[in-house]
């Protein structure tokens, strides 16, 4: 695949089938990265989350994101009420076929919080927050609300 050439797959209904290990309740963990120049991984992640079958379909369909949301029991497309979208540019299978990294164009910040990456805080080897140091991208306040639990 080349960069920035985006994901197709033709499905059409709940039966394509992959070849990965889904959890017992028929998720699969999914790893966020920004999109490299390169051909392999190497930008930041973004987020971490959690995919069925169906909605790993649908984002191979759209080539857009869309996620399993564990706490509202329904599928979610990344930026559905925020715009901040997130394209697939490509995507890996762990050796053990239980992890899926995807590499994506993120629109705008990942975080419901307003940052670029979930990932923001860093932590001291006491397991004590330092000072954040980047700023938002956007005001979490003015694009949700009431604010989400976890996703946008």
């Amino acid at each position: 695949m080349n960069d920035g050439e985006v994901i197709q797959a033709g499905w059409t209904g709940n039966t394509v089938n992959f070849d990965f290990k889904f959890t017992n309740d028929g998720l699969i963990p999914v790893i966020v990265q920004e999109a490299s120049k390169v051909e392999r991984p190497a930008g930041r992640v973004l987020m971490f989350a959690w995919m069925n079958r169906e909605s790993l379909a649908l984002t191979l369909e759209r080539g857009l994101m869309t996620y399993w949301s564990r706490s509202r029991k329904k599928l979610w497309l990344k930026g559905e009420s925020s715009g901040h979208t997130q394209r697939v540019v490509r995507w890996y299978v762990d050796c053990d076929k239980d992890v899926l990294l995807f590499e994506v164009e993120q629109e705008t910040g990942a975080c419901h919080t307003g940052y670029e990456s979930c990932f923001f805080q860093e932590m001291d080897r006491e397991a004590k927050p330092l000072p954040v140091r980047e700023s938002k991208m956007f005001d979490d306040a003015a694009v949700y609300s009431p604010a989400p639990t976890g996703q946008g």
